[in-house]
């Protein structure tokens, strides 16, 4: 009897089994494949239906092994430009990833502000599936639906006539820089040196590239490739005196200011110091260059970092969350910057295809809603108070600022080893200006209980800053 009911058990135990294991493979939202070993069949004597665990050790041998070659083989391929901090990530979910080894972070990083909408956005996921199985790439040779419709969502959504392409936030500030350049030989008449200069400010990040890292103001990124594109004075930022005055000796082609520096610090524009470069800009015909690509789409709470200010430039820059974790860059301008580019004067292959065009009208058609934006607003004041109240009281904590949902916490010491023990702990956050800055630029879907374990890991975290 006993037997008959051990084979019985046993081969509902298997039916069961392949019908799950069936089921989970096949289920999209479950985030890796799952098997079930022989070994979860319970010995016939002991007629018990508990599932054992697998062996744990050797998993994490396993996994550990893997996320080692894969460091070492990083170290071996590929070009190194950046210090990578050692764990390897293999998927994520909403605000959370996970490596190889199974470990799971709450991430505060956004992939550099760009996961707007976290990982796996079921629309964003749509879009992409949905334009990959129809048009991928056709080069701006030919005409594409996605991309002007997002050209059409983004200029009627702010003070733009007119956007152009490009493929990241470096590249959109090179355009910028031509099209400035360009439209100052355009207005110019015969008798007038076209203006050619630049103006940006301390503090400031404007791309790698050999334009862009002329108007970024940190030396030691520039020192190595020098000499960059002349012509550039960098001013303190918010010092309106002394840009108004160099703007009015008409030499300046463009003013590059980002209302809310990122990479920087976590700095914010005042409106004074907006208005009084908008000012001198229109008197002097020089252009003003908003560059966006950080602190705009939603980051500050508003659609437009510079909104709040009611102040508006002749051209914006736009990059990282635009298309949800895909490369895109955008340049976005006014019918009378537009009317000095011809045909020819700039281009790019990949930029505005079809396949990130359509990611990125699922990443507008969320993010410029009214409620999604006054939702970020209200978590980012509150995760502001979160941070006051648990870290406020540390004499390392010099200042919590930001606006929306980029934050930074500006300390006396290195924050390196602070985010480093954030990641220990659970948690994926960022530097900042001198390295003594902690960035947070999380998901902007991210919740409040989400937040308040983030604000949690932070202050835990803090005696670290003791021993640096």
């Amino acid at each position: 009897m006993a037997a008959q009911i051990c084979a019985t058990i046993t081969t509902c135990k298997s039916s069961f089994t392949n019908k799950i294991t069936q089921f989970i493979n096949n289920n999209q939202h479950f985030p890796q494949k799952l098997h079930f070993p022989n070994s979860l069949v319970p010995p016939c004597a002991s007629l018990k239906l508990d599932v054992g665990a697998p062996n744990t050790n050797a998993e994490e041998s396993v996994a550990k092994k893997k996320a080692k070659e894969v460091i070492e083989e990083e170290g071996k391929y590929i070009v190194g430009t950046y210090a990578r901090t050692p764990i390897v990530l293999e998927r994520g979910k909403g605000c959370k990833v996970y490596d190889v080894e199974g470990n799971e972070y709450l991430d505060l990083s956004g992939g550099i502000a760009v996961n707007s909408l976290g990982h796996g956005d079921e629309d964003w996921l749509k879009a992409v599936v949905e334009q990959a199985a129809v048009l991928t790439h056709v080069s701006n040779i030919y005409h594409s639906i996605p991309q002007v419709e997002l050209a059409k969502s983004l200029v009627t959504s702010s003070f733009a006539d007119r956007v152009f392409f490009a493929n990241s936030g470096t590249e959109a500030n090179e355009a910028a820089i031509k099209f400035s350049r360009k439209y100052q030989q355009h207005v110019s008449t015969d008798s007038k040196v076209p203006a050619t200069e630049f103006i940006a400010f301390s503090n400031c990040f404007h791309g790698r590239t050999l334009g862009a890292l002329a108007l970024t103001s940190k030396v030691q990124y520039r020192a190595p490739f020098e000499p960059v594109m002349p012509g550039v004075t960098f001013l303190e930022y918010g010092n309106a005196l002394a840009a108004v005055e160099l703007i009015r000796q008409g030499k300046i082609a463009a003013v590059f200011v980002e209302p809310i520096q990122g990479e920087g610090g976590v700095y914010s524009a005042t409106k004074e110091f907006l208005q009084s470069l908008r000012n001198a800009c229109d008197e002097a015909g020089t252009l003003l260059v908003f560059d966006e690509v950080q602190c705009g789409l939603g980051r500050s709470g508003y659609l437009w970092a510079h909104e709040p200010y009611g102040v508006f430039p002749d051209i914006m820059t736009l990059a990282k969350p635009l298309a949800g974790g895909l490369p895109i860059g955008a340049v976005l301008v006014t019918e009378r910057v537009a009317s000095a580019i011809n045909y020819g004067d700039h281009g790019s292959t990949f930029a505005g295809g079809p396949l990130i065009c359509s990611a990125a009208l699922a990443v507008m058609n969320k993010i410029s809603k009214p409620e999604f934006l006054s939702d970020v607003s209200k978590k980012g004041l509150y995760f502001k108070e979160l941070l006051k109240q648990k870290l406020g009281g540390n004499s390392h904590v010099k200042e919590i600022r930001g606006v929306g949902l980029i934050v930074g916490i500006d300390l006396d010491v290195s924050a390196s080893p602070y985010v480093d023990a954030c990641r220990n702990s659970g948690l994926l956050v960022l530097t900042a200006g001198k390295g003594n800055v902690v960035r947070l630029v999380p998901p902007l879907i991210i919740t409040e209980k989400e937040l308040e374990h983030a604000a949690d890991i932070l202050s835990q975290t803090l005696p670290v800053l003791d021993a640096n």
